[in-house]
This record gives C-alpha cells, structure tokens and sequence, in this order.
C-alpha cells in the first residue's frame, strides 16, 4: 500500500500527532518585549511540514488554531481563545499555515534529501512564517515596520536552531520510519 493510498485513520493520526507535537511545544516559552514570545511551538510546525507534507501538515496547524479558538489554552504560554486572533502575533499563526504548505512543498516536491529538507526549514519554516508575522504584529501594535523587523531579529537564532533541528529529527525518522512521509512523486521521462 502507497502512502497515498494509506487509509484515512491512519493519516488523521498523524495530524493529530503533530497537532499534540505543537501543543506540547508551546510549553517552552521565553517571553520577550512586543508580546510576541520565543516559543519551541515553530520547531513542531517545521516538523509538520518536513514529515506531513503540503497537504495534511496544514490540517494539524489548524487544528491546533480551532482548538486554540475554541478557548484552551494550546497556544505558547497556555494562551487560547479569540483574543489571540487579533494580539500581534496572529500574522505568525496565519503564517504557520502558509510555511508548512511551502516546506511540504520543497522537501516533498523531489527525492526527500537533508539538504532540501533544510532549505524548507529555513524558506517555509522563517522566511514564509515572518513573511506574515512581522507586518502584521507591526499593524497590530502600531509600531512601524522597520523597528518591527528589526526587534524581530531576537526570534532569528532560535529559529535557525529549530530549524537544524527539525531537519535531523525529520532525516532520522525518514530513515526509521518512511510510511510517515507522504509518498515519493515519481518523474517519468519522456522517450
């Protein structure tokens, strides 16, 4: 049986484990000035991304954001409810979802390799998520963007950590478990 092939409990698991995986996250949580915290929740979206792909790794961020919505307190710091869709760092959350989709996108688009996996990390992962983040915490607490950017800068280190990190736990379990991975996209040639 091919991963897309795989039955529906069984992916539905997974997404629920990286659900859960991003939840447990947000517990390590070090507050910083402009309330948007640095947060060990990015490392289970990379995760998300690297292991689930461009399809289901949406699905476990979303997750994550309806039960956030729904009150408990699943986000970083044990935050949840509405309130944290219009605090200033919602554009990171929207992010969230656009990241995973760009790294499932890299790492799965050819043969699965650490190097590609890596490069997802970091466009997807940092890139992509900040790419939304950063303007709208900016638009939300009314500081302009380019002091915005630059007292974003403090997230930068930690997140190229999170980064290699989520690539050697992505490439480790490739290695010992690949049914986990959505299934390789087969090139056929011409001629």
């Amino acid at each position: 049986m091919t991963a897309s092939a795989r039955p529906l409990g069984a992916d539905l698991a997974r997404i629920a484990v990286f659900a859960a995986l991003i939840v447990v996250l947000g517990t390590v949580v070090v507050p910083v000035p402009g309330g948007v915290p640095i947060t060990a929740q990015t490392l289970g979206v990379m995760l998300a991304g690297l292991v689930l792909g461009a399809r289901r790794a949406p699905l476990a961020i979303l997750v994550v954001l309806a039960l956030a919505a729904a009150g408990l307190p699943v986000l970083a710091g044990g935050r949840g409810g509405l309130g944290v869709f219009v605090g200033p760092s919602v554009g990171y959350m929207i992010g969230w979802i656009a990241g995973v989709v760009v790294i499932g996108l890299i790492a799965h688009g050819a043969r699965f390799t650490w190097w590609r996996a890596g490069i997802a990390a970091l466009v997807g992962g940092i890139l992509v998520i900040y790419l939304f983040g950063i303007p709208i915490q900016a638009l939300i607490t009314g500081v302009p963007l380019g002091p915005t950017i630059l007292s974003s800068l403090v997230f930068l280190p930690g997140d190229l950590i999170k980064a290699a990190v989520a690539v050697l736990l992505a490439v480790a379990l490739r290695r010992a478990y690949p049914r986990a991975f959505p299934a390789a996209r087969r090139v056929v040639h011409a001629g």
